[in-house]
């Protein structure tokens, strides 16, 4: 049960500590702030990664991805093989006019050509220049942090525990080819040797 007053009771306390508690500024831009690891910046582009899928502009809810590729025919890695072709980039532009900093696009990447960056300073005064091409994307490259140490108590990814045993086998595998290669070595150079010291046989009537 509430007196009445006690919500006006309760905000004047709120409003007196307050006034007690020193005021803290900001002084941006002279010092720039402390911002969280994960802040969402700006989405930089690592275009060697990209091969045109074109995941990040179909699951896009604003659609301010833009996208153009052209087909070439790559000549086959060998003698006989088949030509085969692939997606060249011609065109990679995110519109941040539109952007609402979902994070999909970088989610939905399955080959990891997206990033967060934390720069935030790239107003304009002109909403075209919102839209940065790839080479304006490259450069927000440089300005991603790296990624945080994995805890030591997780879990090993899926991906690496199968590399790994897949590398332990082929090397115990390499491993006692080797060994079985200096074993057949030693047997060689030791029947060698015996038939080196071996005394000859005298010949039939002597």
């Amino acid at each position: 049960m509430s007196f009445p007053g006690s919500g006006l009771a309760k905000g004047l306390a709120v409003t007196l500590r307050t006034m007690t508690k020193r005021s803290v500024t900001a002084q941006y831009p002279d010092v720039q702030p402390d911002l969280a690891p994960r802040t969402r910046g700006v989405i930089g582009l690592f275009e060697e990664n990209c091969t045109v899928c074109m995941l990040c502009a179909r699951e896009c809810p604003d659609w301010c991805i833009y996208i153009d590729s052209h087909k070439e025919t790559v000549p086959p890695a060998a003698p006989g093989g088949r030509e085969r072709s692939r997606n060249v980039l011609d065109r990679f532009a995110i519109d941040f006019a539109l952007c609402m900093y979902c994070g999909i696009c970088i989610e939905v990447c399955p080959f990891d050509a997206l990033f967060w960056s934390p720069e935030f300073e790239y107003a304009e005064t002109d909403i075209r220049d919102l839209t940065h091409e790839r080479d304006k994307l490259r450069e927000w490259m440089w300005t991603v942090p790296e990624p945080p140490a994995l805890d030591p108590a997780a879990e090993e990814p899926k991906e690496l525990a199968a590399a790994r045993k897949a590398a332990d086998k082929l090397a115990a595998q390499q491993q006692a080819e080797a060994e079985a290669a200096r074993a057949g070595t030693a047997e060689a150079d030791r029947d060698r040797a015996t038939d080196q010291h071996r005394p000859d046989t005298p010949g039939e009537g002597t």
